[in-house]
């Protein structure tokens, strides 16, 4: 079967190796689409700590290869699971530098190779309501509800979400959900554009007169909390303290690709709550059922297939591409 390999930075391999075999409750799954995503960029690239040959690819989607019960009957679809509790180890010297988590294609290989072998609580079966391409986002749509949670947002209030990337709009959607208002606040016009096509109404331009402006639209009002989306480049974290009112909670979370300096000399002086979120586990089905329902519109981000056979080729091209925040992404087509 394919395999794809990150050998050292900046470096992806393909190898012909054996089908897994089965072992204790595990299933063999064919996986039929990865997406690429920043952090996948952030691996090959070197940024993050990975000992290597690993295989990358940390969102995916497959199907029971074999018939296992009537739970799992061969052909069910389903997503795989990125965030996993950490293997305990027992009195072994524990390393305090990793986290108690692991994350396929990032501390442990990935979803990049034709079939893996998973247990039951490694994958969540997908209904038909689903597309594999909406699947591919469910894990972002998992974190931002819980970014949401964080927030312990009321019906009415306004909210600040300071970065238009994917991430930021799915979090919009989730607080329009919620009944709340969200402000999204960028630098950059055409992602403000692209979230008032996805539904999300009040954009605000970062300029000098950026409180005057959320004051406009909160009835003279500072904000009731704010967001600082992680992957957003082209605004500063310090705008979601200086947005929101005193003793507001603000969350800081999304996808982690590169590292994020603070100045929390607002925070400390309005006395503002700060939450860090970079992944959730526990809210795939809530993500699911979210997605199901459309309270999340997924339909304006379009996927991008990309052929196995010029992945070599295209992955390099794609670190340049993951740093442009588009509004496409890239899935690799596995079957």
């Amino acid at each position: 079967m394919n395999v794809w390999k990150l050998t050292a930075a900046n470096k992806i391999e393909l190898f012909d190796e054996p089908v897994p075999e089965i072992t204790d409750n595990k299933m063999k799954v064919r996986i039929t689409k990865v997406m690429l995503c920043s952090q996948d960029a952030a691996v090959f690239r070197g940024q993050f700590k990975t000992k290597h040959p690993i295989v990358p690819g940390l969102f995916a989607v497959g199907i029971i290869a074999e018939d296992y019960s009537e739970d799992y009957p061969k052909g069910m679809r389903v997503i795989l699971h990125t965030y996993l509790p950490a293997e305990d180890s027992g009195s072994a010297k524990k390393d305090f530098s990793e986290d108690d988590y692991v994350v396929c294609g990032q501390t442990r290989d990935g979803f990049l190779q034709d079939i893996v072998t998973l247990s039951p609580d490694e994958l969540t079966p997908l209904p038909d309501s689903v597309t594999d391409e909406d699947a591919l986002l469910l894990h972002r749509v998992a974190l931002a509800k819980e970014v949401v949670d964080k927030l312990d947002v009321k019906k009415g209030q306004h909210i600040a979400v300071a970065g238009a990337s994917g991430f930021g709009i799915l979090v919009c959607q989730l607080l329009i959900y919620q009944q709340a208002a969200p402000i999204l606040i960028s630098a950059d016009q055409s992602r403000l554009d692209f979230a008032n096509s996805c539904g999300v109404y009040y954009t605000l331009h970062v300029d000098d007169n950026l409180l005057d402006k959320i004051g406009t639209l909160t009835g003279g009002r500072l904000a009731d909390g704010a967001v600082f989306v992680t992957n957003a480049k082209d605004i500063d974290p310090s705008v979601a303290f200086q947005v929101c009112a005193r003793e507001a909670n603000v969350v800081i979370g999304g996808p982690v690709s590169g590292s994020v300096k603070i100045d929390a000399d607002t925070a400390i002086h309005k006395q503002i709550s700060v939450h860090c979120l970079s992944d959730y586990v526990e809210n795939l089905e809530m993500a699911i059922n979210l997605a199901a329902n459309k309270a999340v519109n997924m339909q304006n981000f379009k996927a991008k297939p990309v052929e196995q056979d010029t992945l070599a080729e295209f992955y390099s091209s794609y670190v340049a591409y993951a740093e442009q925040e588009e509004k496409d992404y890239i899935y690799v087509k596995m079957l």
